[in-house]
Formats: structure tokens, C-alpha cells, sequence
């Protein structure tokens, strides 16, 4: 009974460890294109999390990274759920894809299932919604991102995230 409290306690730590880290970098250190489009690593905690924690890991990094992020660091306007609800999804698709496995294909897939299905297709259709903007025009202005988003995130995870994650080890 000590030893699953223990573990409990011990992933909380971690994951709001990289909690905190998906707020910084995606608050403090993205880089804005436009107002809707920004190039940012705040993926690096939540593949990581994903990749240690599973499904859960990743969903709690993103989504309340995000809801966090949007309440202590707003950026432009009120909050708006429609994007934390893309965050928990890209985390699942993270944690679905990457749990406990590795792998080029199984990397490669879980960052073009969250790129086309979140980045393009539901970030596109909240922004297009909270601007009153046409949802294709939205949608082929963040092609581009996506396209650059996908290939530095399959490098990054290609080359170091079981790197870094048996250098984290994650482990008393």
C-alpha cells in the first residue's frame, strides 16, 4: 500500500513537473508568425509524458498546460475552451501512439494524426469560429505551419526523445 502512494505521489510530481514546462515554453518561449499562427517546442513535455505516463500523461500535460497557461498568461482575449480541448486531444494522440513504445512509425504517425486532425482541422475551425473568418482560408493559411511543425517534431523525436527520456529515467 506504501509503495502505490508512493507512485502516485511520484507521477503527480512528474507530470505537473512537465506541466510547468508546457506552460513556459509555449508562454514564454513560441515564436508568433500571426496572430493565429506561432511556432513553438511546447510538444517536448507532452511527447515525454506521453511517452512515460501513457494516455493519461499526456492528455493532463497538454489540456491543463493549457487551461494553466490561458488563466495565468493570457495572451490575446479571454480564454476559449475549443483550444484546450485540441490539447487534450493532441496528448491523447501522443499517448496513444507513443506509450511504453517507440518507433519511427509509430512517431512519425502520432505527429501526423495531431497535426492534421489538431493543428489543421480543429485549431483552424476555432480560430476560423472566434474570428468569423472562412474556415478554408484559415485552414490552407496554417498549412505551412503544419508542414514545418511536423517535420521538426519527427526530427526532434526521431533523434532525442528516447534520449531524453532515459536520461530523465523517471525512476527514485
Amino acid at each position: 500500500m506504501q509503495k502505490k502512494n508512493e507512485d502516485k505521489i511520484f507521477t503527480l510530481t512528474c507530470l505537473a513537473l512537465l506541466t510547468a514546462m508546457q506552460i513556459v515554453i509555449a508562454r514564454f518561449l513560441a515564436i508568433p508568425v500571426t496572430e493565429s499562427i506561432r511556432f513553438s517546442f511546447s510538444f517536448i513535455p507532452v511527447v515525454i509524458a506521453a511517452r512515460r505516463f501513457g494516455i493519461l500523461g499526456g492528455v493532463v500535460v497538454y489540456g491543463l498546460g493549457d487551461f494553466l497557461g490561458a488563466m495565468i498568461f493570457p495572451t490575446t482575449g479571454a480564454y476559449f475552451p475549443g483550444f484546450t480541448l485540441t490539447a487534450a486531444v493532441s496528448g491523447l494522440i501522443y499517448g496513444l501512439y507513443l506509450a511504453k513504445k517507440g518507433g519511427a512509425v509509430r512517431i512519425i504517425l502520432s505527429v501526423l494524426t495531431s497535426q492534421i486532425l489538431c493543428t489543421l482541422l480543429m485549431n483552424s475551425y476555432w480560430v476560423s469560429t472566434l474570428y468569423g473568418s472562412d474556415f478554408g482560408a484559415v485552414l490552407l493559411s496554417r498549412v505551412p505551419q503544419s508542414i514545418v511543425m511536423s517535420v521538426l517534431q519527427i526530427v526532434f523525436m526521431l533523434l532525442l526523445l528516447e534520449k531524453i527520456c532515459s536520461v530523465i529515467r523517471f525512476k527514485k
